[in-house]
């Protein structure tokens, strides 16, 4: 028995060597047909396995229910509103582009809309505020919003001191806001998109900004009172109509959360700003300037605030040794898997945004990540966003800018207690996350329809 057992090893260690030596003589005398023959099937097998797996691990966001597609607001009795129907730009877009996959080839006379386009702003500034049990902080972070915006935006057709305000004469954001430079935003870098155009010898119609502002709270199936608070914050302030609240009713993550108001957002600007209020919300100007600063011939751009700054204060050296080592490992990570001008990006994760209302139609309906690295998916929207002309000071186009540009800005920012992030968990889930993320993309998994 035991003599069986050591012929058949010995006869299956002969066949593999016999094996071995084959392969090693056919890619020695002929590398093409061994390539053919083993390499590329494989490689081909392991391609295929990875975009299989893919569609598997990828994130798909869920549909809205009804009622997500509703708000709340304050009565001016100061009852609380009853359900009222949520302004959707997105389902206008996607129906606009649905219409144009129905007739690719326009008949004539038939108007199929530009799905690139948005349709036009009805407030200045949307701030979209993502919550989940934040009833300890988040009275605090709108108290800071209210008080900037009604100073410098206003509500309405009314400027913070309660009287209508001519264009010329709006209050500057940033102005006179303790802690926060000067600031001249120079809004005529926005193409005038109501100028129609005067006769020979007219001047074209100056363009007729939005006025006010609004504030979406979106409440992330919070546990805790965090929609009572928010409302009866509202109720005290006066705030009928402009602070929203939206329900979710099942979490979705602060991803999910932040997409889900930017589809709802009416403003010329949209911001999104976290609940515990840790970065400096007067610093909003300084995100309007940096938009402007690298708006194109579209009207898109985007500002992101930046703790870079920061970087060896007080603030950043009293964390603790792991954090900071985990901090320095996903940027790591980051400028390899990302695409280079997100790489070149110092600090991706500030919770502090702002887009021009142009940009939203090239990265909110192509959203898939709804954890904590739906940032990162944002900026590479932006960056693989189509090309757009490039236009002379006389109008003409000049040549073609690709991508949407973004602005990295300095903002005031303070570590507030109480954060939902788990430091080890989360940071490995971001990692891996961006991996899947960065190869849905690449191997199209995840598609940008054309606009």
């Amino acid at each position: 028995m035991a003599a069986d057992n050591s012929n058949t090893t010995e006869r299956l260690v002969a066949a593999a060597t016999q094996l071995i030596s084959l392969l090693f003589t056919t890619a020695r005398e002929q590398p093409i047909r061994l390539f053919f023959l083993f390499v590329f099937p494989l490689a081909l097998f392991g391609i295929i396995s990875i975009y299989l797996l893919l569609h598997l691990l990828a994130p798909k966001p869920r549909p809205p229910y009804p009622s997500e597609k509703t708000y709340l607001t304050t009565l001016p009795s100061g009852a609380i509103s009853p359900p009222r129907p949520l302004p959707c730009w997105y389902d206008r877009w996607h129906a606009e582009g649905c219409l144009k996959e129905q007739y690719p080839t326009v008949p004539d006379g038939f108007d199929v809309p530009d799905q690139a386009s948005i349709e036009p702003a009805e407030v200045e500034v949307s701030v979209v505020v993502p919550a989940y049990n934040e009833q300890d902080r988040i009275e605090v972070a709108l108290e800071e919003m209210v008080e900037y915006l009604d100073a410098n935006f206003g509500r309405g057709q009314e400027g913070g001191s309660g009287r209508l305000l001519p264009t010329l004469e709006r209050p500057k954001p940033g102005a006179g806001t303790p802690g926060s430079r000067p600031s001249t935003p120079h809004r005529l870098v926005f193409k005038c998109e109501n100028a129609l155009g005067g006769g020979r010898g007219q001047s074209p119609p100056r363009e007729r900004l939005p006025r006010g502002y609004e504030i979406i709270v979106v409440d992330d199936g919070s546990e805790d009172r965090t929609v009572e608070v928010v409302l009866e914050f509202g109720r005290r302030r006066g705030l009928h109509d402009v602070l929203r609240v939206v329900s979710l009713e099942k979490n979705r993550g602060k991803g999910g959360s932040v997409t889900h108001g930017l589809r709802h957002v009416r403003g010329k600007y949209a911001v999104f700003a976290d609940a515990d209020g840790a970065s400096r919300f007067s610093d909003l100007g300084r995100l309007i300037e940096g938009c402007e600063d690298v708006v194109d011939g579209s009207n898109r751009g985007v500002a992101i605030g930046s703790r870079a700054h920061l970087v060896g204060s007080e603030a950043v050296v009293k964390r603790s040794a792991i954090r900071n080592f985990l901090m320095r490992s996903f940027h790591f990570v980051l400028m390899i898997l990302t695409p280079p001008a997100t790489s070149r990006i110092r600090d991706t994760q500030c919770g502090f945004k702002l887009f021009s209302r142009a940009a939203l139609p090239h990265i909110v309906p192509y959203m898939h990540a709804e954890g904590w690295i739906f940032d990162i998916e944002m900026l590479m929207l932006a960056e693989s966003a189509p090309a757009t002309p490039v236009l002379a000071s006389d109008g003409s186009v000049i040549g073609t800018s690709y991508g949407i540009k973004v602005a990295e800005v300095p903002v005031g920012w303070e570590e507030v207690g109480g954060s939902k992030m788990s430091l080890v968990k989360d940071s490995v889930r971001m990692a891996v996350g961006l991996a899947v993320l960065r190869a849905s993309w690449m191997l199209g998994v995840y598609r940008r329809r054309l606009t």
